[in-house]
């Protein structure tokens, strides 16, 4: 068996009622709650801690917040201002993940290639 585990955390990110209901007053296209399992899992840098994983997400949480926003509305006129930690946890239930194993047999390829 090859070691497979990798130099990086997980974090799952799931919308809470805040941006289910900011997705709802866009448009007609039907947002629900019911998105279960339509979740993003970011891999981030390494975390063995509590301290180190508020460093963490206090560095990422706007590209994260971003990128969520952006996954279901491209024009950030409408998207909410200002932009604070305070909102992204309202907005995001988080959950860390210390250790990720791949158990890929390909090689990980960026999307943009």
């Amino acid at each position: 068996m090859i070691d497979s585990m990798i130099n990086r955390s997980a974090l799952i990110v799931r919308p809470k009622k805040p941006y289910l209901d900011w997705a709802a007053g866009l448009d007609d296209s039907g947002v629900s709650a019911d998105i279960k399992g339509d979740e993003t899992v970011y891999l981030i840098p390494e975390i063995d801690d509590e301290e180190q994983m508020k460093r963490v997400l206090k560095g990422l949480f706007s590209d994260i917040f971003e990128r969520e926003l952006m996954a279901w509305h491209t024009d950030e006129s409408a998207w909410p201002q200002p932009r604070s930690m305070a909102l992204f946890r309202q907005w995001f239930e988080l959950e860390f993940h210390g250790i990720v194993e791949d158990l890929g047999h390909d090689m990980i390829e960026d999307a943009e290639d």
